[in-house]
């Protein structure tokens, strides 16, 4: 690999979370407010504004930096949750804001000019075009890249563009294309674009029938479990489903997780500036191992091949212990 090493951009759901993954190797921990500006805005997450003071302190104090999720798109004539968001990221010394909205990031860019703007995941921003008229209408200086592109693509795209990438390299997997997908919506009356939820716990119930586990969403039937499988959380797009009469399979996705770590010399090469692991609503100890082994493979790329054991280490962490290395190696088009 020459170059910077990747940079790790982990998530933290709670200040526990992500003093676990500064401790853990994150150069930089990613949160959200504990409001609908975010969209992990799930109950018991998220972070209060003194929290954020004072989890700034602690990456700071370590030489880490702190990015704001404020990736969902604001109420149409009721902006003030999101403006607030942003200004209090400003101020409260935030080292990025990550952000969809077109009209978020112009009041951030004329309010706070000072204040280094990342365009998300959720503005699926995944040409050339669209990145270079993020950056010259806003200033946007990294751009989160959609999880549909092969690494050959990515290459091509960082020649192209005057901001760095990012891209996801651990987690759960996005089948539709990011801040476009309104599936949740349709069974709960919320999205993760809007509300900052996909299939939000008070729409989700459990039942045991006989010796199978039934998993629904707003009183659809998302999932059937027989007593040797592992109960996943219900979301329309990793439910099985039967089809015209078909026996019941996963319709748009596998609950399966993505995981690079067997790619990373060929995300370097494409020019990736970092890496990005999913997981805000998962737990502080989940977090934590993750980021350590990333850690330890990012660390060792120098010396050529991946830590013995991290690899398979990160196997174990996948969701249901599959895993995937999604779009980065498809050759269909």
């Amino acid at each position: 690999m020459t170059g910077a090493p990747l940079e790790l951009v982990c998530p933290a759901g709670t200040p526990a979370a992500l003093r676990d993954a500064i401790d853990a190797g994150a150069d930089v921990v990613y949160l959200g407010f504990r409001d609908e500006t975010n969209a992990r805005n799930f109950p018991g997450l998220n972070f209060s504004r003194p929290e954020l003071r004072d989890g700034i302190g602690y990456a700071h104090r370590r030489g880490r930096e702190v990015f704001v999720a404020i990736n969902t798109y604001a109420a149409a004539g009721n902006q003030a949750a999101w403006h607030r968001a942003i200004d209090d990221a400003a101020q409260l010394g935030a080292d990025a804001v990550i952000v969809a909205d077109i009209g978020l990031l112009d009041y951030a860019a004329t309010k706070h000019p000072g204040l280094r703007l990342h365009l998300s995941v959720q503005a699926a921003a995944s040409h050339a075009e669209a990145i270079r008229f993020y950056h010259e209408a806003f200033g946007v200086r990294r751009v989160v890249l959609p999880r549909v592109l092969t690494v050959a693509e990515i290459a091509q795209l960082t020649r192209q563009i005057p901001v760095e990438t990012e891209v996801f390299a651990f987690g759960g997997m996005c089948p539709m294309a990011e801040g476009r997908c309104s599936l949740s919506s349709y069974v709960t009356g919320q999205s993760p674009n809007r509300q900052g939820v996909c299939s939000p716990a008070s729409h989700v119930r459990y039942e045991q029938r006989g010796e199978a586990l039934v998993s629904s969403l707003g009183g659809s039937t998302i999932n059937i479990f027989d007593k040797a499988e592992k109960a996943g959380y219900p979301t329309l797009c990793k439910g099985r489903f039967a089809v015209g009469g078909s026996y019941a399979d996963y319709l748009f996705e596998e609950p399966t997780s993505l995981s690079t770590g067997e790619i990373l010399h060929d995300l370097a090469r494409a020019g990736v500036k970092a890496l990005k692991i999913e997981g805000r609503q998962r737990g502080r100890a989940y977090v934590a191992e993750v980021v350590r082994q990333f850690r330890s493979l990012v660390d060792g790329m120098a010396g050529g091949d991946a830590p013995a054991g991290a690899v398979a280490a990160l196997r174990q962490l996948a969701e249901g212990q599959q895993e995937t290395s999604g779009a980065y190696r498809k050759g269909w088009r």
